[in-house]
């Protein structure tokens, strides 16, 4: 890997020298040593603790290798994926001990801008727990060139609800954002709101199956990359218009990120319904929401994070109810269920009536 850094460094100093005249480059030499080299000096340090982390999981490489050579394949970009979440994200994993060790189980979780934690997540169950989530992607992912070999190899599939039932049928761990791109790019990160309109495609899956549930949310996951105010109501409306993500997306910030799994939740597959079944999940999610992620949302606080002390992350009910009045989030009653007390969405025009993405799954 270093090598090949190395390679491309000088083939650009190469390029540089040859197109930008010799007094140039000496007057704009200590501008380089200044600012640019540390750059430099400080991505080979990160690139060497990331190179030691794979190294550490050698003898699990080497393992899986034996076994059959994508299977090494897939371990190694795992542990890759492992470093970079430990090193910019100090990324933890809470809640492990709820995936179980063989048979099937559905993660239902809401979608950050990027599913970054998606990636680490899929790393620490195939390094700790020897299992493969199998994930439901967005169908425009798969015609991004050179992503199909990538999506076979960790099992990423645009699923069907029958093929997601299948999938699980047989003994599988699958993940479902039901919120999919919309949530993605157009959730609020003020007050994380949940946009699954009336999707049900993931309730009818769980009910398919007969599959216990476990909730997951990542805390900071929409501070780590996030979509520009500005203009979102125009790429939202292109977004329903064509399906097709233009909405331009900002980031990258090391921001610390903990994905907490709930509890197994499992329901009476023989008499519940679609509809109560996406209820109890959706307010599974809220309660995580509320419980563990600051509102509202902040990039300076996730990185204050990193190294701040644990703390609850609850956010003071005045404050809360302020953000939820200002953002055209409403409350109900005291005596209403306990899912609409505190409402953490907003519900816009159109979305709620899209009775074709009933059957949609959404993804990552």
């Amino acid at each position: 890997m270093f090598l090949w850094l190395h390679e491309i460094i000088l083939s650009g100093a190469h390029a540089i020298y040859q197109f930008v005249p010799e007094y140039l480059l000496w007057l704009l030499l200590p501008f380089f040593i200044l600012f640019i080299f540390p750059i430099f000096l400080v991505l080979f340090i990160y690139g060497c603790v990331i190179f030691v982390h794979i190294y550490g999981h050698r003898h699990q490489i080497r393992e899986a290798y034996h076994t059959s050579y994508w299977e090494g394949a897939r371990v190694a970009i795992a542990s890759f994926w492992d470093g970079v979440g430990n090193v910019w994200h100090g990324y933890e994993l809470k809640g492990i001990e709820n995936v179980p060790d063989e048979g099937s189980a559905l993660f239902i979780y809401y979608h950050g801008c990027l599913p970054l934690d998606v990636y680490y997540l899929i790393s620490k169950l195939v390094i700790h727990k020897n299992r493969s989530l199998h994930c439901v992607g967005d169908k425009f992912i798969f015609k991004i060139p050179g992503w199909r070999p990538l999506c076979k190899l960790f099992s990423i599939t645009a699923g069907t609800v029958e093929e997601c039932t299948e999938e699980l049928k047989e003994g599988n761990l699958l993940c479902i954002a039901p919120g999919g791109v919309r949530e993605a790019l157009f959730s609020d990160p003020n007050v994380y709101d949940i946009l699954w309109g009336k999707r049900l495609g993931f309730a009818k899956v769980i009910i398919g199956s007969k599959t216990p549930v476990i909730p997951m949310f990542t805390e900071n996951c929409r501070e780590s990359f996030r979509t520009p105010e500005w203009g979102r109501s125009f790429f939202r409306w292109i977004y329903e218009k064509t399906k097709i993500p233009l909405c331009p997306i900002y980031g990258g910030f090391p921001v610390k990120m903990i994905t907490h799994l709930g509890k197994p939740i499992y329901f009476d597959f023989d008499t519940v319904t679609p509809e109560e079944v996406r209820k109890t999940v959706k307010r599974e999610i809220r309660s995580m929401i509320k419980e563990h992620q600051r509102l509202p949302g902040s990039v300076w606080q996730g990185i204050a994070q990193r190294w701040s002390a644990p703390s609850k992350k609850k956010t003071d009910e005045p404050e809360q109810a302020e953000l939820l009045q200002r953002n055209g989030a409403g409350t109900t009653s005291p005596t209403s269920d306990s899912e609409d007390v505190v409402v953490l969405r907003r519900e816009r025009s159109g979305i709620d009536d899209d009775d074709a993405e009933i059957d949609e799954l959404g993804g990552i």
